[in-house]
């Protein structure tokens, strides 16, 4: 018979119940589309990691619906007591099913992992017990997955063989948490070794003796720049009309003039070696470019001085040419070395790796850790049961469903602690890695959305969070407010907002909305007024002090005649036109004053009981719009675009609507019993 599933609904969407271990067995035949999510991330979720790095299998950093099944059938594939599944920490170890070769290895590995630990009459392994994998698999001790730390090895040379691998070939992560080699590894370093020491055999003789390797690198140094030298001296002795251009033109020697010169000047180390002329020797004391002095001179202290057994004082191109051949063969054996990082090993480290028998003792390592590898493996499968026997069901109910999200029992793995701010608390806080990426598709959530950075004093550690505000108001919710986030753990971080999503948050908002924007506008119009009639009489008392300025210098300078002489009368009082105004201003007041009359004697007409009712219809007509317009709106709050751009495949629309929403922002409200005085001296 078909599996008897029983649903209720949450958020506007029917949510499967999973608390039975029939649930579970049937679970890979309950249809898809009704499951509450198809994916999630692997982080960013309030659980551990290490849970959901099982899970996820193909090691993408999302856990999809398939990989969660194959989790729930392998856990009861190993149990003979399924419903501990359900029972969250704590696996007994009578529950795991000993008759198939899997749960025997378990078993085994149990009792082995609790014998290390000293607790070997325990009955019952944790999560505790397997967290710490340096205690579980010791460095020092076979682990099974093939890779080597140095502290296995206890061989002498051995470990420093390892230590030389690692710096040269690189590592890989023991299960102890040690870096290790393999087979691989060890396999590609002596190779590589091999093309090292077969070029040390090859090594011909050194021209210097301990001196060569010091006395080539100051050869190649100086090489082109006397080899341009020679050759510049040749073609000045083919045609002296050269001999100018070739010692630099009158531009070069400007252009440096010009310049607050160095010696490491790279226009005066383009000059010539020294002044250049037919068939010239190169003199090494004087006469030198500054930019090349000290370097030829090191040539002639480690090169041509010991070569030629004398103290030379210049060097013409037949000596020149044989100091080169003296180190051709040399240097030809130089860039043969290999380009690998053994190159690098001293003599003695080389000819140590090089023993005979080394590789073969490390190979011997591998393979005797990988002979335990049946036994560890049943550790690590320990480890992997005991977590999901205490976290799949929690990930069941945020994933199948999103029971632990809309019952409230619990918060769901996404909600990563509690904003407070503004005097009230938010609930659904979820952590966010890309700020600007989510706040473009979580919008369309519908939902007032604060987004705040998260700091903690003495800790260079910053988490960005998205705060849903679903009750009460906006307030004074501005970027910059700063509040405090309390995160699952209960630490507290310093929280700042720097971004808003604005929407919608309360019917009640939206009754008082229409009152607010007209006071806002009449304030505006009273403060524009206000602005404009001090600006007015501004300018008007600048304009009257200008005036007086001018009649007062006016005056100083016109003739007593001209002051005698008769002055243009003001215009006459146009009573006409200041009645007109007066009446038009006189009928305006008394229609608002009829109407308003009117109004306050109609409503005075009616009975008592009347009289609230018309109040509150008035307040109706005035708020009815926006509340109706934010009621529907709030009824269509969505929690999937907030989840879906944090990496989640939200399968349904999960309803934040009013009555949900209240339960997700607290607001302040005194203690019950509270005792509260209204006296305000500073009302």
């Amino acid at each position: 018979m078909a599996h008897n599933w029983r649903f209720i609904r949450y958020g506007g969407f029917d949510q499967v119940f999973i608390d039975r271990v029939e649930d579970l067995e049937n679970l890979p035949e309950l249809d898809q589309k009704l499951w509450a999510a198809l994916a999630c991330p692997t982080r960013g979720l309030e659980m551990d990691s290490r849970t959901l790095d099982y899970i996820d299998t193909d090691k993408d950093g999302r856990i999809r619906a398939p990989e969660l099944l194959e989790a729930v059938r392998w856990s009861l594939s190993l149990l003979k007591d399924k419903s501990v599944l359900l029972s969250g920490n704590g696996l007994p170890l009578l529950a795991i099913d000993a008759g198939t070769e899997a749960g025997r290895k378990l078993v085994t590995g149990a009792g082995e992992l609790l014998s290390r630990l000293g607790r070997g009459e325990a009955t019952s392994v944790t999560v505790a017990d397997t967290e710490d994998l340096a205690k579980v698999f010791p460095p020092a001790m076979p682990n099974g997955d093939g890779i080597v730390p140095a502290a296995m090895a206890t061989e002498p040379g051995l470990a420093e063989a390892i230590t030389d691998i690692l710096a040269c070939t690189g590592s890989e992560t023991d299960r102890s948490g040690d870096p290790g080699v393999t087979e691989a590894l060890i396999r590609q370093f002596f190779t590589d070794l091999a093309l090292v020491t077969d070029w040390q055999r090859a090594k011909v003789s050194e021209p210097l003796a301990d001196a060569t390797p010091a006395a080539c690198e100051a050869l190649l140094a100086v090489e082109a720049k006397i080899d341009d030298y020679f050759s510049r001296t040749q073609l000045a002795g083919f045609d002296q009309r050269a001999q100018s251009a070739l010692n630099g033109s009158e531009d070069d020697f400007a252009r440096l003039g010009a310049q607050a010169l160095t010696l490491s000047s790279e226009d005066m180390a383009r000059l010539p070696l020294s002044l250049i002329a037919p068939d010239q020797p190169l003199n090494l004391l004087s006469g030198v470019n500054p930019a090349w002095r000290d370097r030829l001179a090191a040539f002639k202290v480690l090169v041509a001085d010991p070569l030629t057994g004398m103290n030379l004082h210049s060097l013409d191109a037949a000596a020149w040419s044989a100091i080169k051949q003296r180190f051709g063969a040399y240097r030809d054996w130089q860039a043969a070395k290999p380009a690998v990082p053994q190159a690098a090993l001293a003599e003695e480290r080389l000819a140590a790796l090089s023993a005979p028998g080394v590789m073969d003792a490390l190979l011997e390592l591998v393979t005797a850790d990988l002979a335990v590898a049946d036994a560890a493996d049943s550790l690590v499968d320990l480890d992997r049961l005991v977590r999901y026997q205490r976290d799949l069901k929690t990930l069941l109910n945020n994933f199948v469903s999103l029971s632990d999200f809309y019952t409230r029992r619990d918060k769901a793995v996404f909600q990563a602690g509690t904003l407070y701010i503004d005097g009230r608390s938010c609930d659904l806080c979820v952590k966010v890695n890309d700020m600007g990426r989510h706040a473009s598709m979580a919008g369309l959530s519908g939902t007032y959305l604060i987004y705040a950075d998260c700091v903690r004093k003495g800790s260079a550690e910053k988490i960005t969070i998205v705060a849903a505000l679903t009750a009460g108001e906006a307030g004074k919710m501005i970027v910059g407010r700063n509040g405090i986030f309390y995160d699952r753990n209960g630490d507290d971080w310093d929280a700042t907002v720097v971004k808003l999503v604005e929407n919608a948050i309360s019917v009640r908002e939206a009754f008082w909305s229409p009152y607010r924007r007209i006071s806002r506008m009449v304030s505006e119009q009273l403060q524009k007024m206000a602005a404009d009639k001090d600006k007015a009489i501004e300018s008007k008392a600048t304009v009257h002090i200008t005036t007086g300025t001018a009649k007062i210098e006016q005056a100083a300078v016109t003739p007593k005649d001209a002051k005698d002489a008769p002055k243009t009368p003001p215009a006459p009082f146009d009573v006409a036109r200041f009645a007109g105004i007066f009446a038009a201003l006189g009928l305006a007041l008394g229609a608002i004053g009829t109407a308003i009359a009117s109004v306050i004697s109609g409503f005075l007409a009616l009975a008592w009981w009347k009289m609230p009712i018309a109040i509150a219809g008035l307040l109706l007509l005035i708020s009815g719009p926006s509340m109706v317009v934010a009621w529907f709106k709030l009824r269509q709050r969505n929690l999937a675009p907030i989840l879906d751009a944090n990496g989640w495949a939200v399968n349904t629309k999960a309803k934040l609507n009013i009555p949900f929403g209240t339960t997700l922002t607290a607001l302040a409200t005194l203690p019950k019993g509270a005792e509260r005085s209204l006296k305000d001296p500073y009302s």
